[in-house]
């Protein structure tokens, strides 16, 4: 089988960051790497974290002014960040402020967490919310340095 783009990408030089991680659909489909910790270097993040930052930023992103562009967002199964699939050829600074306002609002979010009931999720006691935060919080400080492109690109 043909390697997957994904596995091209080189883990060990890979730094946090907001990348390109494919175009689709004659390039008017784009994933996006919302690289939120070094792999392989730093701790996969926890899952009850994971699960709590999908549910907000689904939210957040459902309910932004670029929702009709929103395809998906969700985790990487590795544990170090999440795909954000938007409808469009985009590159990172397209969406830089949609996922900083994003991610801001993760960081400083208090309360019930959207969608976090058992009529609602299929696992919606496994929830993190302080976690949650102080991740996205990292990720927010590491956007500044505004990396984009992939190691070696």
């Amino acid at each position: 089988m043909k390697t997957i783009e994904s596995f091209l990408v080189d883990h060990e030089k890979l730094l946090p960051g907001l990348y390109v991680s494919r175009r689709d659909g004659d390039g008017q489909i784009t994933t996006f790497d919302l690289r939120f910790t070094a792999p392989n270097r730093e701790e996969p993040m926890n899952m009850s974290a994971v699960h709590t930052i999908e549910h907000i930023g689904a939210t957040f992103l459902r309910n932004s002014a670029r929702a009709d562009e929103v395809v998906y967002f969700g985790p990487m199964g590795c544990r170090t960040g999440f795909y954000l699939v938007m409808l469009g050829r985009l590159d990172p600074v397209d969406v830089y402020e949609l996922v900083t306002a994003m991610c801001a609002y993760i960081a400083s979010f208090c309360g019930e967490i959207p969608g976090a009931t058992p009529k609602e999720c299929g696992n919606y006691s496994d929830q993190n919310l302080p976690l949650a935060n102080k991740y996205a919080a990292k990720y927010l400080r590491e956007l500044q340095e505004k990396r984009f492109s992939y190691p070696g690109q």
